[in-house]
């Protein structure tokens, strides 16, 4: 099989073009490389198909979809705080770009599984949030995912097949400092053995979920007979960002402290899935423990240094 990976020289879409790879399917990878980097495909370089294009250029980006036999749709602006200052630049790739696919889709009959993202649930009362709870994105950055939600139940009725998966917190090797998660910037401070500074009180409450257990969440999708939805993909679990400081310091070994520091402009209080439909529906369940991989991580370093 053949299929397309938009963004896939980015953090989550280089780790399903690898797994694609490995399962012996022929992979055409779309990204503009604004944030994705061609090193992030250094081990499958010479077996995938790469273009760089931008997904709002429909006529182009329809050319190389419409001999595949379904697409993985993970371009997207995603940084939060970057959303408020260009908003329309981000209604712009995530919505219009998003639209592009669905409409090349539509044309070519093909399925469909696409990054959403927990963020379209905005400051959620209760945690776990199932499917079903109200949606009310708090930054500009959600609303992009809320509106491609909305596009896709459009084309639902014309009877395009197309899952939106809601990520939770991604975590994980490669992903960019730039638009980071804060376990990336927690291990990029302990790198430069400096304290770890926490935006607000630290009692924000995560739920981090390893990028390659996304990645097979998305392969999946694909692969199942579910012809429609939204799944939230996490791990059920809950951290809080105070803790998760306390557990990389502990787990390095380093005489390091935690910092407090103002709260973030759209930064939500509470996020835990419930994911009871993932797994029974797509047959999903995560691998990866966080405290496992931290654990890995930190005894690869004190490896490197014995």
């Amino acid at each position: 099989m053949h299929y397309v990976v938009t963004g896939g020289a980015g953090f989550i879409g280089s780790n399903i073009t690898k797994k694609l790879v490995s399962y012996g399917h022929d992979v055409s990878v779309i990204d503009n490389l604004n944030t994705g980097k061609l090193e992030n495909l250094e081990s499958v370089k010479n077996r995938i198909k790469f273009y760089k294009m931008d997904i709002r250029n429909f006529d182009e980006i329809n050319e190389i979809i419409r001999d595949t036999n379904g697409i993985f749709h993970q371009a997207a602006l995603t940084v939060v705080q970057d959303s408020y200052t260009k908003t329309e630049e981000y209604r712009d790739v995530n919505v219009t770009g998003t639209e592009n696919i669905f409409r090349s889709a539509k044309m070519n009959k093909q399925k469909v599984v696409f990054a959403s993202s927990s963020s379209i649930y905005g400051d959620a009362q209760d945690i776990p949030i199932s499917e079903g709870f109200e949606k009310n994105p708090i930054n500009p950055y959600g609303k992009t995912k809320l509106d491609d939600e909305f596009l896709a139940e459009k084309f639902w009725n014309d009877g395009v097949h197309i899952i939106g998966l809601r990520y939770f917190n991604v975590y994980g090797k490669g992903q960019n400092k730039a638009y980071a998660g804060v376990i990336t910037k927690f291990l990029d401070r302990i790198n430069k053995k400096e304290n770890l500074e926490i935006f607000g009180t630290g009692d924000q409450v995560r739920d981090f979920i390893y990028v390659e257990d996304v990645a097979e969440a998305n392969i999946k999708a694909m692969f199942s007979k579910v012809e429609k939805g939204f799944f939230n993909i996490g791990t059920g679990k809950k951290i809080s960002i105070k803790e998760l400081g306390e557990m990389i310091i502990e787990t390095s070994k380093l005489n390091l402290e935690l910092k407090f520091s103002s709260p973030l402009k759209g930064d939500v209080k509470l996020s835990q899935a419930d994911i009871k439909l993932s797994n029974e529906f797509l047959e999903w369940k995560y691998e990866m423990e966080l405290e496992t991989w931290l654990n890995s991580i930190f005894m690869y370093e004190r490896e490197d240094e014995s």
